[in-house]
């Protein structure tokens, strides 16, 4: 296993299972955002709470919850040693000008918006997580959906939430088509139409994800 541990210690390495990672985080959003925008059918949450628990009762999404929690902790540690090694390798900083010619501002901060997304789901995971799986509170009078209602009335957390999302929104803006580069899948023919793809998916995942406590907080949905 030493050729394991040397590889994914190699600078491609930590970029390969930073792709590899961040695209199993990708699926896993598209089923969450899938499963959360089932609030917008306006049926008192039926939909949602049924969603919810099925996926807390069904034993294999259970299990998938652990590899998925896996995956984002190499997500976060992978992230933290690649900003580790740019550090050794860069200890002056660019000029802003120079920066700013060569990328995107989103692309040079992926840290930071990693660090902002990392307290954000701690916070998810306290109200949502924490309160449906590891509390009794979950009951037929107090669904999830309930719940949702009782957090989102605070506008500061709407506030902080709509903030994670837009931070969701611009890491997946760079961390999409990054993938794909790190992973080798990088051709002038299909790079123009990858990165359409992923500016589109970041948009509407975020948008999505944002406009949830947006309409619950104003009672646009019931």
């Amino acid at each position: 296993m030493a050729w394991l541990s040397k590889s994914l210690n190699s600078s491609l390495g930590k970029k390969l299972l930073m792709a590899i990672t961040g695209l199993f985080l990708v699926s896993f959003l598209i089923v969450h955002c899938g499963l959360n925008a089932t609030i917008f059918l306006n049926d008192g949450g039926v939909t949602f709470n049924e969603g919810a628990e099925f996926m807390a009762k069904n034993p294999i999404i259970r299990t998938m919850e652990i590899v998925l929690f896996g995956g984002l902790l190499l997500h976060i540690l992978d992230g933290l040693r690649l900003w580790m090694d740019n550090k050794k390798k860069r200890p002056v900083a660019y000029a802003v000008i120079d920066g700013a010619a060569n990328s995107k501002w989103y692309s040079r901060s992926m840290g930071l918006l990693g660090t902002l997304l990392l307290l954000f789901l701690i916070i998810h995971l306290k109200h949502f997580w924490y309160f449906s799986r590891l509390t009794d509170n979950l009951t037929e009078e107090h669904t999830l959906y309930n719940e949702m209602q009782t957090v989102f009335a605070s506008p500061l957390v709407v506030i902080i939430y709509v903030l994670g999302c837009i931070s969701l929104g611009y890491h997946l803006l760079h961390g999409f088509q990054s993938a794909f580069q790190s992973l080798g899948w990088n051709h002038p023919k299909y790079t123009p139409t990858i990165k359409c793809i992923g500016a589109a998916y970041a948009i509407i995942i975020a948008a999505l994800f944002a406009a949830m406590p947006i309409a619950l907080h104003f009672n646009l949905i019931h």
